[in-house]
């Protein structure tokens, strides 16, 4: 797929950035993860190192991801407080399903949205996102309030990456040749966002 418009930059095959595309959902949004916490609150979890992870996280949808001692994966209910997650919200799966078409995936539909906050300090590695079975399916990353730089690299996480900074309704969409790139962000600055204040949050959607 190619892509030409200033709303739209292609990263590589398989994956754009949609410029400012989320911004009209972007308060319904933050409404909606502010039920999901208050159901399953955001926590820190710990890598299989045994090292906690910078950013804050919850989830919802049909399972979780998370991580402990035991490794990385999905499972169907909280582990705090042994229910199952919140249920993903309408506006949640209408906008990931939108972004996959714009990008070029007609038929995408997310089982479940794993949800970052940011705060100053936080960054996340390279990583691939392979916890799934249905590599077929797209990813679709929004971010929400204060920027921070978005890195991109190959199906090895030596390959080169390149650097995106991401802005308060930005989305990215991976998938096809590019669904097992390494990507992290880096460090998030601080500052103030009119509708996130001090944090950034990303909305991460998948298929199991």
């Amino acid at each position: 797929m190619f892509f030409a418009s200033n709303d739209v930059t292609e990263i590589t095959d398989g994956a754009v950035l949609l410029h400012g595309a989320a911004q009209p959902d972007a308060e319904s949004l933050m409404s909606a993860i502010m039920s999901i916490v208050n159901a399953a609150p955001l926590r820190t979890v710990m890598t299989p190192m045994g090292k906690p992870m910078s950013v804050e996280m919850t989830n919802c949808g049909e399972a979780g991801w998370v991580a402990d001692r035991a490794g990385y994966r999905y499972e169907p209910s909280d582990p705090m407080s042994g229910e199952p997650w919140p249920p993903m919200p309408t506006q949640f799966a209408d906008l990931a399903h939108r972004m996959g078409q714009r990008a070029g995936y007609p038929n995408f539909e997310p089982d479940v949205c794993l949800i970052n906050r940011y705060s100053a300090g936080s960054k996340m590695g390279l990583h691939q996102d392979r916890d799934e079975h249905d590599f077929s399916q797209p990813i679709v990353s929004v971010s929400l309030g204060l920027p921070i730089t978005f890195k991109f690299g190959g199906l090895k996480r030596a390959d080169r990456t390149r650097s995106y900074t991401l802005h308060h309704g930005d989305v990215v969409v991976f998938g096809g040749p590019a669904r097992l790139a390494f990507h992290g962000v880096g460090t998030l600055r601080r500052g103030s966002h009119p509708l996130s204040g001090e944090y950034r949050f990303n909305l991460t959607f998948r298929k199991l």
